[in-house]
C-alpha cells in the first residue's frame, strides 16, 4: 500500500436480524449428516485445546420442590474462523417419561460476536443430542485404534439419546454383531429393542446390566443416574471401550482399574460426577490420564489391556459450533424465519 492510499475503513457494526429456527428445521439439516457433524465436533475440541474458547461452568437451577430435576444454563465463546458467543438452557426433567416424552428440552441462543446482539434461538435438545452423540462417536473411534475394533455393543439406558448415540456410530461406519441393550423401565427396553429392530440390528435385551457389560466391548452408559449404580471392577475385565455419557454411573473402583479420558479437566471434575467422587476418594487427579483432544493429537496413548472410560461433562462450545453451522445451512437454504421488529429501542436518545 503506498502513502497516497487512503486505509481500508472497517464496516460499521450493525444489528443483526433475529430469527427462530425450528426443531423440524434442525433435523433438516443434520439429518444423515453425522460425520459431517462428529468432524466439526472434533475441530471444536481442538480448538477448545489451543485456548480459542471461553467456557465457563455449567449453572444449576434446581428445585426444592422437584429435586429430580434441575434446568443448566451453558454460556460459551467459540473462537476460531467463525467465531460465535451463547448460552443453551437445558432443562432435564425426568418424570416427563412417565408421561410418553423426553426428559430433556432445551433452546440455543446464538449471539453475534461483533455486537453481542443474539441473532438466533434454536430448538435445542436436538443439537444437544447431536453433538452429544457425535462426541461419543468421535471417542469410539480414537479410543479404539490401538485395540481390535469392538463388534459388541452394550447400551446401558434407552432413551433419546441412546438413540442418537447409536445412530452416530452407525452413521461413521460402525457395523456390530449384535446390540445388547438394559434399562429399569422393561417397557423403555422393549420399545429402543423395536427401534433397533427397523434399523437392521440383532439385539438382545438383558435383564441386569453385569451380562450386558461382561459381554460387549464397546459400553454406551445413557442413563439419568445421579449416583454410580455399577460398583463392580471385574465387570470391565476384559478391557471394553466405555462411553460413560451420563457420567454418574461407575463407582470410583471401576474408574481406579480403567484409563480415564475425560472432554475437561475442570469441567468434568464438578457436580459429583464419577470423576469428581473419584477425585475426592483420592484426593488427586491421578487417575486421569488426559483429555479426548490430548489422544486426537497423539499426546496421550491408550492401552488396549486395560478398560477405557471416557467421561464427557459436555462443552458448551459444541452445542455453539453445531448450532452455528444449523443457522448457516438454514439461511443459505432462504429457511430462515426472521422476526421482524424484534430490536424495537436501537436509537439511544430515541
Amino acid at each position: 500500500m503506498t502513502a497516497t492510499q487512503p486505509l481500508p475503513v472497517a464496516a460499521p457494526p450493525r444489528v443483526p436480524d433475529f430469527a427462530v429456527i425450528s426443531g423440524a428445521q434442525v433435523h433438516a439439516v443434520l439429518a444423515g449428516r453425522e460425520r459431517e457433524v462428529v468432524d466439526l465436533v472434533e475441530r471444536t475440541y481442538l480448538l477448545h485445546a489451543e485456548g480459542e474458547t471461553v467456557n465457563p461452568p455449567s449453572y444449576f437451577l434446581r428445585f426444592p420442590d422437584r429435586p429430580s430435576s434441575r434446568i443448566i444454563a451453558l454460556p460459551a465463546s467459540l473462537g476460531g474462523p467463525a467465531p460465535v458467543d451463547g448460552l443453551k438452557w437445558i432443562s432435564s426433567f425426568p418424570e416427563n417419561v412417565q408421561a410418553g416424552f423426553p426428559r430433556a428440552s432445551a433452546v440455543l441462543i446464538l449471539n453475534d460476536h461483533a455486537t453481542g446482539y443474539p441473532f438466533a434461538v434454536l430448538e435445542s435438545s436436538i443439537v444437544s443430542a447431536a453433538r452429544t452423540a457425535a462426541s461419543a462417536a468421535l471417542a469410539a473411534d480414537a479410543l479404539s485404534r490401538d485395540r481390535a475394533r469392538p463388534r459388541r455393543l452394550g447400551i446401558v439406558g434407552t432413551g433419546l439419546i441412546a438413540r442418537y448415540v447409536h445412530r452416530y456410530l452407525v452413521g461413521t461406519g460402525w457395523e456390530f454383531d449384535e446390540v445388547g441393550v438394559h434399562d429399569l423401565a422393561p417397557e423403555s427396553a422393549a420399545g429402543f429393542r423395536d427401534h433397533l429392530d427397523r434399523v437392521g440390528e440383532r439385539v438382545r435385551v438383558h435383564d441386569g446390566a453385569e451380562t450386558l457389560l461382561r459381554e460387549s466391548d464397546l459400553i454406551v452408559f445413557a442413563t439419568v443416574a445421579p449416583r454410580p449404580h455399577v460398583h463392580a471392577p471385574e465387570w470391565f475385565a476384559h478391557s471394553p471401550v466405555v462411553l460413560h455419557v451420563s457420567l454418574r454411573d461407575l463407582a470410583p473402583e471401576v474408574l481406579l482399574t480403567a484409563t480415564n479420558i475425560v472432554d475437561d479437566v475442570e469441567h468434568c471434575l464438578k457436580a459429583e460426577t464419577s470423576p469428581h467422587l473419584t477425585e475426592q476418594l483420592t484426593g488427586g487427579r491421578g487417575f486421569l490420564a488426559g483429555t479426548l483432544a490430548d489422544v486426537l493429537t497423539g499426546r496421550v496413548r491408550v492401552a488396549a489391556d486395560r478398560p477405557v472410560v471416557f467421561s464427557p461433562f459436555g462443552l458448551g462450545v459444541l452445542d455453539l459450533a453445531v448450532g452455528r453451522h444449523v443457522h448457516g445451512e438454514v439461511a443459505r437454504a432462504g429457511g430462515l424465519h426472521v422476526v421482524d421488529g424484534f430490536f424495537h429501542e436501537l436509537r439511544r436518545h430515541g
